[in-house]
């Protein structure tokens, strides 16, 4: 297998030329919105940013070159942003195939243990590779059981922990993740999945990567970032670690697109914050309102949330979606909560509106 490196990419020209930086508007996308209201995914109302726009508009003159020059100065920014070595970063085409090529890599036959409820697609991922799957359920305070985690497989490849959890939105404590790490045995991954990290106060475990060579941490531009329809996804964690998931003849090149788009996210740091606080904002209002009519809903840190509706959620998710307002699927575990993602003002509104008339308190 032949591949070049970054630097001699570089070296034949392949840079692309700076995009300029322009300042990120909190207003969601302009016109109007026909059709439902879209709370069943955890997408950004908002989008990608005024500056991300630009440069995704900008690379269609750009389409007809490979994007090696935008890949590196991404990664190099990613990096130098983090206090890591580029060496350390990897792009994929979103973070899902990020985590699908970490359970062909670390599983099968060692097995996968995940917490229930969690974010399906690693069981799904493993479960096509033929590797055993062991899911624990989640503690009294809805967080990853680190204990429980380690005893359902003493040999298993690779711990997956969502932090903060989807569907849940709730956080692992880091002593939790940090245990997984200690304890785990030789040879076992640990998969910190962090696509929600932005929407919350937790500290990354970006910083545990030096320490810990058999650590994976990813991230993601399709949440707070808005760019689920670009594809953009992270792989973190020490070089040898990183070759491991190129279980696909080692060439995983995002689009030109999406790469600019990510490069105008990273340059506006004002946008973590903006869209953290207006996330925020609704989010914690939307559970008030809630909680004033006695409903019970998770902890959470992310842009989404689960309902103890205390009655089988499924029909619930229909007759919202009947009244014109989607929200996201049930969980077989959870079966009486419903996760809600987290709108613009207007699209919380339209859910309370609906919510009220689907479930009378």
């Amino acid at each position: 297998m032949v591949m070049l490196s970054r630097r001699s990419l570089m070296g034949l020209g392949l840079a692309l030329p700076a995009l300029p930086r322009l300042a990120w508007s909190a207003a969601p996308v302009e016109g109007p919105r026909p059709g439902p209201t879209l709370l069943d995914y955890n997408e950004s109302p908002w989008g990608p940013s005024v500056a991300a726009r630009r440069a995704m508009r900008d690379s269609i003159a750009l389409a007809g070159r490979y994007p090696y020059g935008a890949q590196y100065r991404l990664i190099d920014t990613y990096a130098a942003q983090h206090g890591l070595d580029a060496s350390q970063v990897q792009l994929f085409g979103g973070s899902r195939l990020a985590l699908q090529h970490a359970v062909m890599a670390f599983t099968g036959p060692r097995s996968l243990v995940m917490a229930d409820p969690s974010y399906e697609e690693p069981a799904q991922a493993a479960e096509r590779h033929g590797a055993p799957v062991h899911t624990v359920a989640l503690d009294e305070r809805h967080a990853h059981d680190a204990e429980a985690m380690l005893a359902a497989d003493t040999q298993a490849g690779l711990l997956y922990v969502c932090n903060p959890n989807n569907p849940t939105g709730t956080l692992t404590p880091r002593t939790a993740i940090e245990r997984l790490l200690r304890d785990k045995a030789e040879g076992c991954v640990v998969v910190v999945d962090e696509a929600y990290i932005h929407f919350s106060e937790a500290a990354s475990c970006l910083d545990l990567i030096a320490d810990h060579p058999e650590l994976l941490v990813l991230q993601t531009f399709s949440k707070l970032y808005g760019l689920a329809g670009a594809r953009l996804g992270l792989a973190i964690g020490q070089a040898p670690l990183l070759e491991r998931l190129e279980v696909h003849d080692g060439y995983n090149v995002a689009n030109v697109s999406a790469l600019l788009a990510g490069q105008a996210s990273l340059d506006d740091r004002t946008l973590i914050p903006s869209r953290k606080a207006h996330n925020t904002r609704l989010r914690e209002a939307t559970i008030a309102w809630l909680g004033e009519r006695g409903w019970r809903c998770t902890a959470s840190h992310a842009n989404c949330f689960m309902i103890d509706l205390r009655q089988p959620a499924q029909p619930v998710v229909e007759r919202l979606a009947a009244a014109g307002v989607r929200v996201g699927r049930v969980w077989p575990s959870w079966p009486n909560w419903m996760r809600v993602s987290v709108g613009d003002d207007t699209d919380m509104q339209r859910f309370r509106e609906a919510f009220a008339r689907a479930v009378p308190s």
